[in-house]
């Protein structure tokens, strides 16, 4: 399995032209996703993970409406350019709002400002200028189209040309998709001539939806997977009464199982989150993962669990009992 300093390595993407983190900062949490993320806070987290290798940061209008994007250009102001990557994402416009905000779509102590989704030419452009302007940045790495489930027609037929052209124009460098479902993503590779998808909860310990036929056409297509939701909203981190799975309380048959899986863990010294993580990075058509972190202390944490050795017996132990997917050895060989 892969250990923590492979985790951080570089690795290419976007056929040579960028050069991103085996481990992405996922920046929602410090928008405050679920509850307020003080400052201070959120620049420990950024400058824990930078101290760490770490030097590609995932980031969008959505989380914290702006928040996030302001914080994480507050934290680059001064450094290198050519030493980080940036991803951001379009969808959803910010305006000025005088309504009470507070716990809005889930994120806590944000600015006054509500979202609106758009996903047309002149919107994505938009969209791009004002995050440029967020993240004192005159253009950004990746620019991915926002959870557009319920807006294929425009995304495909408006935002990805928007991207397309920005790509040609240098705004931009890689372009992609990013979205809580496999099949929506697959589309976009089979029918558009994207750089990367970033999927959500799609393949994991428990979740295997992703590897059946979107990485195989990724692979077939020269796009990169970044692989997030690796810990299924917490689950896989902490498995409890109570504990979260895609955002909402985690069935107790799959409570359950997560439980048995981290008993063969444990048998193996081996935390339950550190697996997850390996499990994922070490499919072959895994370019990274998307982790968030609150604070140092979580970021300290997953780096952490990235430098934890994991044996093959282990997983071998779990495909066994059918708590992961039996073709878990083809798939990572």
């Amino acid at each position: 399995m892969a250990d923590g300093g492979a985790a951080i390595a570089a690795v290419p993407m976007a056929a040579g032209k960028l050069e991103i983190s085996r481990m992405i900062l996922g920046c929602a949490s410090i928008g405050g996703l679920y509850s307020a993320t003080d400052a201070r806070t959120a620049a420990g987290a950024l400058a824990t993970a930078w101290e760490d290798g770490v030097r590609t940061f995932d980031t969008a209008p959505h989380y914290g409406v702006g928040l996030s994007e302001e914080r994480l250009g507050a934290f680059l102001a001064g450094r290198t350019r050519s030493e980080f990557v940036v991803s951001t994402k379009v969808g959803r416009l910010l305006v000025p709002t005088d309504e009470d905000v507070e716990g809005a779509e889930g994120f806590f102590g944000t600015p006054q400002r509500t979202r609106v989704r758009d996903y047309s030419r002149d919107g994505v452009r938009r969209s791009i200028e004002q995050s440029c302007e967020r993240l004192g940045l005159d253009r950004v790495d990746i620019a991915l189209i926002h959870d557009p489930d319920d807006y294929w027609e425009v995304a495909i037929g408006e935002a990805y040309p928007a991207l397309d052209e920005l790509r040609r124009e240098g705004v931009v460098t890689a372009i992609g998709a990013g979205m809580n479902q496999a099949a929506m993503l697959e589309r976009f590779v089979r029918e558009t001539d994207i750089d990367c998808v970033l999927a959500a909860g799609c393949y994991s310990l428990i979740e295997e939806s992703g590897a059946q036929s979107l990485f195989p056409a990724c692979r077939d297509a020269g796009v990169a997977v970044l692989a997030a939701g690796v810990y299924e909203s917490g689950v896989l981190a902490n498995p409890r009464p109570g504990a979260k799975f895609r955002y909402a309380d985690a069935p107790a048959e799959l409570v359950s199982r997560v439980e048995r899986i981290a008993e063969l863990c444990a048998g193996h010294g081996v935390a339950l989150a550190a697996a997850a993580l390996h499990y994922v990075l070490a499919h072959p058509d895994v370019t990274a993962v998307v982790i968030g972190a609150r604070s140092a202390e979580n970021v300290q944490q997953n780096v952490d669990y990235l430098n934890q050795a994991v044996p093959q017996q282990l997983f071998d132990e779990l495909a066994a009992e059918g708590l992961v997917a039996p073709a878990f050895g083809a798939a990572h060989s």
